[in-house]
C-alpha cells in the first residue's frame, strides 16, 4: 500500500465518488483509511458530564483503500503510484502517469545508487 497519511486522494467508488480530499489516518492491517469529509455518519450520544446536551455527532468512518486513488498535483489527475530507486539510491514513490516523484519511502543506500 503506497498511500500515506497526508496524501490527496480521489474517491472512485461509493456514495462520495469523485470527492478529492486528504487522508487523515490509515489502518494498514484492515486496508482502510479515514479521508477528510468522506463517509460521514451520525453517532448518537447520550447526555453525560462530558457532553451535557447529548445529540448527534458527525464523524468520518474508514473506507477501503481500493475505493480511492492518489491525486497527482503535477499532472492534475488521479493516477496509480509506483516505487523506484532514485539516482542517489533512495526508494521513492512516483506517479505512473507523469513520472513525478511523490516522496521518499526509504533512505538512500549505496548499492542502489546509479553510477
Amino acid at each position: 500500500m503506497l498511500i500515506k497519511t497526508g496524501d490527496t486522494v480521489v474517491v472512485i467508488a461509493g456514495a462520495d465518488k469523485g470527492t478529492r480530499s486528504k487522508v487523515v489516518k490509515i489502518d494498514r492491517l484492515a486496508g482502510k483509511a479515514i479521508v477528510e469529509g468522506v463517509n460521514k455518519v451520525f453517532k448518537h450520544v447520550r447526555p453525560s458530564q462530558k457532553n451535557p446536551q447529548g445529540g448527534r455527532l458527525s464523524k468520518e468512518m474508514p473506507i477501503p483503500v481500493g475505493n480511492m486513488q492518489y491525486y497527482c498535483e503535477s499532472c492534475g489527475a488521479r493516477s496509480r503510484l509506483g516505487a523506484r530507486y532514485a539516482d542517489d539510491g533512495a526508494k521513492e514513490r512516483f506517479c505512473r502517469k507523469c513520472g513525478a516523484s511523490a516522496g521518499e519511502i526509504a533512505p538512500a543506500k549505496a548499492r542502489y545508487a546509479k553510477k
